[in-house]
């Protein structure tokens, strides 16, 4: 589980394909405070720590992954989000993040407001991808809250501290990003598709 607060940035430093599988190795400032078997969020997507070498550690990402996330897009000197696994008892200053990536979304304009920065996005909707205003949604591992959403297009805004320390600087639009919906909306959601009409009555009872 992971809260969307991103606690550096990780360069691409190699790239390996295995079969379906691709190896990634990173450079990043917690590197060396990683340890095998660890959970690590890659731009919002949950992998496993398979190898550490000074200042660099290695995941491996399956065919699935690479399927529904933007990794398989990634390039040697690419960058990109990084958080550990939130600890049990600390703040919880994002949302409830799982690292499962939902569906990926493109970056259609990037609207500069003298210092801070709208991003606006569309994405393939479906019953489970809930968005409301003043919403939640992670993008690339990153905690946001919803400015504004229709069926198929959303917006977030982003602070300077956000688009410096994240990979929202490189951001621009034609650019595809990974989406997790949040997971209370979904299970509300799923709740609904199967139980429908019932689901709604007992709802309004309660």
């Amino acid at each position: 589980m992971f809260t969307g607060i991103i606690e550096a940035l990780g360069k691409v430093e190699q790239i390996e394909k295995e079969g379906s599988n691709v190896h990634f190795t990173f450079s990043s400032p917690i590197s060396d405070e990683l340890k095998i078997d660890q959970s690590v969020s890659h731009n919002g997507v949950c992998l496993t720590v398979v190898a550490l070498s000074p200042q660099q550690h290695t995941l491996t990402a399956i065919q699935e992954t690479l399927d529904k996330s933007n990794l398989g897009q990634l390039k040697v000197g690419d960058e990109v989000n990084l958080e550990r696994a939130m600890v049990a008892g600390s703040r919880l200053d994002g949302h409830m993040v799982q690292g499962h990536v939902d569906t990926t979304g493109l970056c259609t304009k990037v609207e500069g407001l003298d210092g801070s920065w709208y991003y606006h996005f569309e994405y393939e909707p479906t019953p489970e991808h809930l968005l409301v205003d003043k919403g939640s949604i992670c993008i690339n591992g990153v905690s946001l809250t919803v400015v504004e959403a229709d069926k198929s297009h959303f917006s977030v805004a982003i602070i300077p501290y956000t688009f410096e320390h994240t990979t929202f600087k490189h951001l621009q639009a034609g650019h595809r990003v990974n989406l997790e919906f949040d997971v209370i909306g979904k299970y509300i959601a799923k709740y609904m598709a199967v139980y429908g009409e019932r689901a709604g009555a007992d709802l309004l009872k309660s």
